[in-house]
């Protein structure tokens, strides 16, 4: 059986919702939880935007289109999904990174993103 790490966010505190609508995560419990065998590291909370969605399309995660046979409807802009951790670096490194929710955002993505970067674009504004 998968044990998820403990639900806790890039800011030390309990890990949030990222979204039940649509509900994504990697154990589809509208959180960013994480376990070892979640090898993509679905830890960032990230709020879609037109230019990502079409910039993950583009380098081949296609979140935009429906797959009715997973029940996935697609994602659009505004929506919270939880992202693979290296595909955000990719996105900000390339220029095009979404907004970022930090208190739904898992402490295991800090293994591959720096807090600096996830401040960056943070979706509120917290005090640093």
């Amino acid at each position: 059986m998968t044990t998820p790490d403990p639900s806790i966010n890039v800011l030390g505190t309990a890990l949030e919702s990222c979204s039940t609508d649509p509900v994504t995560g990697f154990f589809r419990d509208g959180h960013c939880n994480t376990c070892a065998e979640d090898s993509g590291s679905h830890t960032v909370c990230a709020v879609m935007t037109a230019e990502f969605l079409a910039y993950s399309k583009y380098v081949g995660n296609d979140l935009s289109t429906p797959i009715p046979a997973y029940r996935f409807a697609g994602l659009k802009p505004g929506d919270r999904w939880c992202l693979c951790a290296a595909r955000f670096l990719q996105a900000h490194d390339e220029g095009c990174a979404p907004k970022v929710r930090l208190e739904a955002t898992h402490q295991r993505a800090l293994d591959i993103v720096p807090l600096a970067v996830l401040r960056q674009h943070q979706e509120d504004d917290l005090p640093f």
